[in-house]
């Protein structure tokens, strides 16, 4: 009897092919594993596709909402968004994905698992840190990696061995997609100077087909949570997805980033992330309000760690759980509501309140109702410049001139 593997399965060009693959190269009886983190397919299909292919046993889990739970919204609360543009939908849902493998490999008697992933991703990273992090003992095969075949190779493998596949030569993009964002790569996206055709986007429309008139919508946080839209509480999948549905109709969401990817080489990227895009800028707005100057300014040395520990595949080590600590500590009082316009592709803050606001009116207005003492300004501003004073009067500081530091 073979001894059995647990595949991470996708249904996709690659994981379809990696079984019949894994069964010829190693003699391995696949267990296909599905994880259902908001692709909204036909989870059945896939199944039995799985199981048309060769795996002796597919299985499908639901981890919607530990996906929310315990990987997005902690990354929410992080402000985590990788070079300014991504905000990890991917990268957030394999350490999970990893677990849940090495979960039903324990639980199955198997002696490996496998993944889809190429030797030019970040993603094979990913799984193989985070498995060893959880199992070290734990074989992991890679088939996409070690085959060596091109994407044409791959399709061409596929049709020889009648295994279905969504993708063509014709029509060869990779995509991948959860409740947080989708991806999409290859084709012709893989020249940086060409639009992204239209027929790429799923989740949002083109601003030239949203209304001409905006939406505005107010989603309300409870300690750096969000748990409300418009004053209706909702679980974390269901926000989500509303959020996704109505930014998304505006045309809100959409990103064309080169990446920096792990692994060394630049990669053009695009993605939808309508209700990521929403609600990171919500909470940076309600930070804003909630939290000290020094606070908000650390918060973004710990924000830009916490998204490349997330990109580099360090979910499972002690750094990502100290800092987890901190930003946990760091949304005691970010609670309350932020309202936002979204209007032809674009999403702006437009009005924010909370019970702990340290904005005050009094302080800041300049009317009738201002309390700030400006006769106490002259002695801050004499003690704030006397080190600026004493240097220049000691060194001669001479305005605009550059310094000779030649001598």
């Amino acid at each position: 009897m073979a001894d059995k593997i647990v595949l991470a399965y996708s249904g996709g060009l690659d994981t379809s092919v990696a079984i019949k693959w894994i069964k010829e190269k190693y003699n391995l009886d696949v267990i296909a594993l599905t994880i259902d983190v908001g692709n909204e397919r036909d989870f059945s299909a896939i199944r039995q596709k799985a199981l048309d292919v060769g795996a002796i046993k597919a299985l499908v889990v639901d981890a919607k909402d530990s996906f929310v739970n315990e990987y997005v919204f902690p990354a929410l609360q992080a402000d985590a968004l990788y070079e300014a543009e991504y905000p990890l939908a991917t990268a957030l849902a394999r350490p999970l994905m990893a677990k849940l493998l090495v979960d039903t490999a324990q639980g199955e008697g198997a002696s490996a698992v496998a993944h889809g992933c190429t030797g030019k991703g970040n993603d094979q990273v990913r799984f193989e840190v985070s498995v060893n992090a959880l199992a070290p003992g734990l074989k992991i095969i890679a088939p996409a990696r070690e085959w060596g075949m091109t994407r044409e190779q791959t399709i061409n493998y596929a049709q020889r061995h009648g295994i279905p596949v969504p993708v063509t030569v014709a029509s060869p993009y990779s995509i991948d997609e959860n409740l947080w964002g989708k991806s999409i790569e290859c084709g012709v996206l893989e020249d940086p100077w060409v639009e992204p055709p239209e027929e790429v986007f799923t989740w949002t429309k083109s601003a030239g087909e949203t209304p001409d008139k905006p939406d505005y919508v107010e989603v309300g946080f409870e300690k750096g949570i969000p748990v409300t839209i418009d004053g209706q509480e909702l679980n974390g999948v269901s926000l989500i997805q509303r959020l996704n549905g109505l930014a998304g109709r505006r045309g809100v969401g959409r990103v064309d980033h080169v990446e920096n990817r792990l692994v060394g080489i630049k990669s053009r990227e695009i993605y939808e992330a309508p209700g990521a895009k929403v609600l990171l800028q919500a909470h940076q707005a309600l930070e804003a309000m909630t939290l000290s100057k020094s606070q908000l300014r650390f918060k973004q040395k710990v924000a830009q760690e916490y998204a490349d520990l997330i990109y580099n595949g360090l979910w499972f080590t002690a750094l990502r759980q100290d800092l987890a600590a901190y930003v946990k500590s760091s949304q005691r009082f970010v609670t309350g509501i932020v309202r936002l316009k979204l209007f032809k592709g674009s999403s702006s803050v437009v009005g924010r309140k909370s019970p702990f606001s340290l904005y005050s009116y009094g302080l800041a207005t300049y009317d009738k109702a201002d309390v700030f003492d400006q006769s106490a300004s002259p002695g801050f501003i004499h003690i704030w410049g006397l080190s600026a004073r004493t240097q220049a009067q000691v060194q001669k500081i001479d305005g605009d001139k550059g310094i000779d530091v030649s001598q």
